[in-house]
């Protein structure tokens, strides 16, 4: 065989050895995610039940009573009209803007969004934070798609501050604020710090755009009611199933001229879909019963992250973080010293064998032996008491320690075996 031949049939052959290992880490998030799905199914407790993980049947339990949210003797929209336009309605009047437009997806309204007013500002710069949801979650669609060019302000896990903004050194048409910021840890700045913070976007003579698809559990962090704070803002996106529990859908809210313009480039951008109003309706029973409990939530998760913080101290474990340490929203993160492996399967295997499922969510790694995962709380997490929650702890840690001895010993195993192999 000659030089290149077998040079190619090498390549070939470490590049289906890496396939074969992209298949096996692939089919094994795969099956952790089916087992993590599984525990939380038949888990007795949990700290949130998000209705997206439900039957179909439980889904559509949610519009049993929707004869009391719109007249269903009306007839059905057809593109965009009747309880679409009702709904609409409904959004800016709790936002306090003239109009509101309806989208079946955050991804489109936040690019038609700022598309517009990139038309209007003559600039498609658009200033964002680097863990904004389109840098890191939506394959760079504003620059793919929408012809828009992000710039990041920042990095760091908090929002950017108004001196960073102020001495950015490139002008930009829009500052676009994603509040909280989920993945620095559904964080927000200080009412003071968001003032300042949109002034210095205005000394810049650029617009001020809401990513708010979690803007409805920020009022209790704020102290003020939705409408003052959706003011700050020239537009804002809302999502109806982060935080409503609705089956999918987001709006846009501005001035009336800027959602006359999003709705034509809704229609170009295929999102005037037909009849929407099993959607609709479901955003409407999201309005209706969850964001009046959302301050509750709010309230109950920082009962929960200090029992955790006093659970897993009583428990022995060395370190772990609450992030924020008093949490901004229902929502909020906790780190532990542990390989994320170790961490899924105690936390599946205490589902499984206590009925009671603490950590329901997946685990990241950040590092050597350091994992975060999401906490939310919601209604079935009222449950709960700070004794529960620390009950909980100490039966999730002592699996942990079962879990972290075994990797130990697999780990002392290999490096064994890897010794004797060397010294052959």
């Amino acid at each position: 065989m000659s030089d290149a031949a077998q040079q190619v049939e090498q390549h070939s052959d470490r590049t289906s050895n890496e396939d074969e290992e992209q298949t096996s880490d692939d089919e094994r998030r795969t099956r952790r995610r089916e087992r993590r799905i599984a525990a939380y199914r038949s888990a007795e407790r949990v700290l949130a039940r998000p209705g997206f993980l439900g039957t179909l049947r439980e889904r559509l339990a949610l519009l049993d009573s929707a004869q009391g949210l719109y007249d269903l003797d009306e007839p059905a929209d057809i593109y965009g009209n009747g309880v679409v336009e009702a709904l609409e309605e409904k959004v800016a009047g709790l936002l306090g803007k003239e109009a509101a437009a309806f989208f079946p997806t955050g991804t489109m309204t936040q690019q038609v969004a700022l598309r517009c007013w990139a038309g209007r500002t003559g600039s498609p710069t658009v200033a964002l934070h680097a863990l904004a949801h389109p840098e890191v979650h939506e394959r760079n669609a504003f620059s793919q798609v929408s012809g828009l060019r992000p710039v990041r302000v920042t990095s760091e896990p908090r929002l950017p501050t108004a001196d960073e903004v102020r001495g950015f050194e490139e002008p930009f048409g829009a500052l676009m604020l994603e509040l909280p910021l989920r993945d620095a840890g559904f964080v927000l700045p200080s009412w003071e710090e968001l003032t300042e913070l949109v002034e210095a976007a205005r000394e810049r003579d650029a617009v001020v755009h809401f990513d708010g698809a979690r803007l409805w559990e920020s009022t209790v962090h704020f102290g003020r009611p939705l409408d003052e704070i959706a003011d700050l803002a020239d537009s804002v996106y809302v999502s109806f199933y982060k935080s409503l529990d609705g089956f999918g859908g987001a709006a846009l809210a501005g001035p009336k001229t800027l959602i006359d313009e999003a709705k034509t480039w809704r229609h170009r951008y295929g999102g005037q879909i037909f009849q929407q109003f099993p959607t609709v309706l479901s955003a409407l029973a999201g309005l209706e019963r969850e964001l009046p409990r959302l301050p509750g939530y709010v309230a109950h998760a920082r009962v929960v992250a200090d029992a955790l913080r006093e659970g897993f101290a009583a428990a022995g474990v060395p370190w772990m973080r609450v992030h924020p340490e008093v949490p901004h929203t229902n929502e909020f993160q906790v780190w532990l010293p542990y390989d994320p492996d170790v961490l899924a399967e105690a936390a599946a295997r205490h589902g499984e064998e206590t009925g009671t499922l603490l950590f329901a969510d997946s685990w990241d790694p950040k590092g050597p032996g350091l994992a975060v995962t999401e906490v939310y709380v919601r209604a079935a997490g009222l449950e709960w008491t700070a004794d529960d929650v620390k009950a909980a702890v100490a039966e999730f840690v002592s699996r942990l320690a079962e879990e972290a001895g075994k990797a130990e010993a697999v780990g002392t195993a290999e490096a064994v075996g890897t010794a004797g192999a060397t010294s052959k």
